[in-house]
């Protein structure tokens, strides 16, 4: 079976480097990120094209590792193109239909750039959505309800913020075993373990 690449599909903010998604891009051998078209840019059809044609530029099976609104984007590119994924990781997806804390786009501008209603169709592939117990941006229930609709594996991360260095997190070693899952080798040595 051929090695996949894993295309990482990131949330609305600029290059973070001490991001979970960064950190295990440097140890995946074949990758690929969707460009970082930053906070400013809030047309949900940008970002799914983004995404599609980053896909379209790998050659081989492809992996998704999508966190944030980037598990959203996912959901929005899953209903418009049909290319072949042979599955993906959905860490942490906001409730972008409730407030979000200030600091975050409002949900009138999200309604207004298209990413809501968010999709609830079932996604054709494999994926698995991992939640937090305490996450600011989405309810643990609420990330169960997306997980049912998408037909996805619903694993819980633990009380881990929104996995992300605000929260105090910046390598997540649990990345590396669920990418395993679908076929993808990533290189260890130099990650720092902590335990969920």
């Amino acid at each position: 079976m051929a090695s996949p690449t894993v295309v990482f599909v990131p949330g609305l903010r600029e290059h973070v480097p001490d991001h979970w998604q960064t950190l295990l891009q440097a140890r995946v051998a074949k990758s690929a990120c969707v460009p970082r078209l930053g906070k400013g840019v809030l047309s949900c059809t940008a970002w799914v094209e983004a995404i599609d044609r980053t896909i379209a530029s790998v050659e081989g099976p492809v992996v998704l590792a999508g966190h944030s609104a980037g598990v959203i984007m996912i959901a929005h590119w899953a209903r418009l193109y049909r290319r072949p994924v042979r599955g993906a990781i959905l860490a942490t997806p906001p409730d972008l239909e409730r407030e979000l804390p200030a600091g975050y786009p409002t949900k009138q501008a999200l309604e207004q750039n298209g990413w809501m209603p968010i999709p609830s169709d079932a996604l054709p592939f494999e994926s698995i959505l991992v939640a937090s117990a305490n996450d600011p941006l989405c309810t643990f229930e609420r990330a169960a309800g997306f997980a049912m609709g998408w037909n996805a594996r619903f694993e819980s991360a633990g009380a881990v913020g929104h996995l992300n260095p605000a929260s105090g997190f910046g390598e997540w070693p649990r990345a590396s075993g669920l990418l395993a899952e679908f076929g993808v080798e990533v290189d260890n040595r130099a990650a720092v373990a902590w335990q969920w």
